[in-house]
């Protein structure tokens, strides 16, 4: 057996070699895939994807193509086919096939325009292998990210793709047809025996190239539709989509979709699915906290709020600090966790600290978009706005008093959640207080955790109101929480605002 695996994959090899000797012969190669819908024919960029044009030249040439279906349909982005497992493999494999060996990136200044040939990659960027896509309008927020390789070369060509980018799609964005967008045949030929060729022009370039430092901002949304996992949800255009078997790691998520990279690092999303056996939502927070707990005490990480938004529903946000190249880099992270039918369901956001807020909305609109397909409903809407009906986060005292689990902290979450929230007229003011705190409490508390002098004038304020509102806890009725409430807010009108308003007075009329 061994003898014959080995001679099968020496020949597989000497196939190869012979296609791309035979191909050198050629004067300007292009490559032609005939399909259901018309022919693409691509031209190819050996000076600047040299190894890519090569390995596409050897895949085309071998029939490595032949049947495979563009399995990725997104009008007004691109086209993706490639992958082997789409001849007659499972659909929910498609876009995870491919050969065993790895190409090295090659990215250069070509613009990702219409008609532009790159290769899809995970995200390592040395990790491309047959998939490949073709931009159907331009999205230059791919340029330096994605090897772009060739370009297609005839008016049939992008009528061709035209027609593939419009063929229907399920939500996940494959083709309701393969059949109709399945490569029939791939053949290699010379440029100047191809009818109706465009003449060559040198691709559109950036100039200097962009740089994967360099950050870019992808807009508009993807469906991720999986009815094994029985989910669906959206995720950013142009962001790789990627779901991992968990074989080797059954701690790894589910599906991970990761963003280009800005200073160094990708945003990522994520989301992971566990059956719980029984467990209530207090149950698996208190499992996090106990392993989060042993992170923190290392000062590897801040947890910045943790925060029961719905009954079924936690979020904690927190700042990790990770060592790369003898430097330490703060990514922070958003966490949501949603208990539904004896299953949890985690989403994770990540990215630098500095970047954060870029890819925010993102992360919110993927949340919002979370269903289960056997119960066709959304999950929840806005499970993150800080003015849910549940009350917000108390920012400005986590970041003061250093963690989540303060006793400063535990004593206003108990006052909001068994006073306030409570009564008609304190969830009438919450969502009120709500709306105006969350306009200027990030800000507040990111600037204390960066400057800790600032973190000790707040602390200074702080504390003399906390204990004022501790007259809050007596507060049993909706009168008496009502009357100390007011209570509470004239003696921190004083405080705050009289008594510096006397000494100002006394000051001027003794000068």
């Amino acid at each position: 057996m061994n003898k014959i695996i080995f001679s099968l994959v020496f020949s597989l090899l000497l196939i190869g070699f012979s296609n791309f000797v035979y191909a050198g012969s050629y004067q300007d190669p292009v490559i032609i895939f005939e399909t259901e819908l018309g022919t693409i024919v691509i031209e190819l960029f050996i000076a600047d994807a040299t190894e890519h044009s090569k390995n596409f030249i050897t895949l085309s040439t071998s029939g490595f193509y032949d049947g495979t279906v563009f399995h990725r349909i997104i009008p007004g982005f691109m086209i993706q086919g490639g992958d082997p497992n789409t001849i007659n493999g499972d659909p929910n494999t498609w876009g995870q096939g491919g050969p065993d060996d790895r190409l090295d990136a090659e990215f250069n200044s070509i613009k990702h325009n219409r008609g532009i040939v790159s290769m899809a990659r995970s995200a390592d960027p040395n990790s491309a292998g047959s998939q490949f896509f073709i931009v159907h309008k331009d999205s230059n927020f791919l340029d330096g990210e994605y090897t772009a390789f060739g370009r297609i070369a005839t008016e049939e060509s992008f009528s061709t793709l035209d027609k593939i980018a419009a063929v229907q799609t399920e939500r996940n964005d494959r083709p309701t047809n393969p059949e109709q967008v399945r490569i029939i045949s791939s053949t290699f030929e010379s440029r100047d025996n191809i009818p109706g060729i465009i003449p060559f022009v040198e691709p559109e370039r950036n100039t200097p190239l962009r740089t994967p430092d360099e950050e870019v901002t992808p807009t508009g949304n993807q469906i991720f539709e999986n009815q094994e996992l029985d989910i669906s949800f959206s995720a950013p255009e142009g962001w790789l989509l990627q779901r991992s078997d968990k074989t080797n790691n059954s701690n790894a998520p589910d599906v991970a979709a990761v963003g280009p990279k800005t200073n160094g690092i990708n945003p990522v999303i994520s989301l992971t699915i566990e059956n719980i056996d029984g467990k209530t939502l207090d149950d698996l927070i208190t499992e996090k906290n106990n392993v989060l707990a042993e992170v923190v005490y290392q000062n590897k990480l801040e947890i910045l709020s943790q925060e029961k938004i719905k009954s079924n529903v936690y979020e904690t946000i927190a700042i990790g600090n990770f060592e790369v190249d003898n430097e330490i880099l703060k990514i922070k992270f958003s966490e949501v966790l949603m208990l539904v039918d004896e299953k949890s369901y985690t989403f994770a956001y990540s990215n630098t600290l500095n970047n954060f807020d870029n890819q925010l909305p993102n992360f919110q609109n993927t949340i919002d978009s979370f269903k289960i397909l056997s119960q066709d409903n959304t999950i929840m809407k806005s499970s993150t706005d800080n003015s849910s009906e549940e009350g917000g986060g108390c920012l400005i005292a986590t970041a003061t008093y250093g963690s989540e689990l303060a006793p400063q902290v535990q004593m206003l979450r108990e006052i909001r959640d068994n006073q306030l929230m409570n009564t008609e007229s304190g969830s009438a003011f919450m969502t009120t207080f709500n709306e105006l705190y969350y306009t200027f409490s990030p800000i507040i508390a990111d600037y204390e955790r960066e400057n800790p002098y600032f973190k000790e004038i707040v602390k200074t304020g702080l504390t003399p109101m906390l204990s004022t509102l501790a007259i809050m806890e007596n507060a049993e009725s909706e009168s008496e929480v009502l009357g100390l409430g007011l209570s509470v807010v004239t003696l921190n009108l004083g405080m705050y605002l009289g008594i510096p308003a006397i000494i100002v007075i006394g000051i001027k009329r003794k000068f």
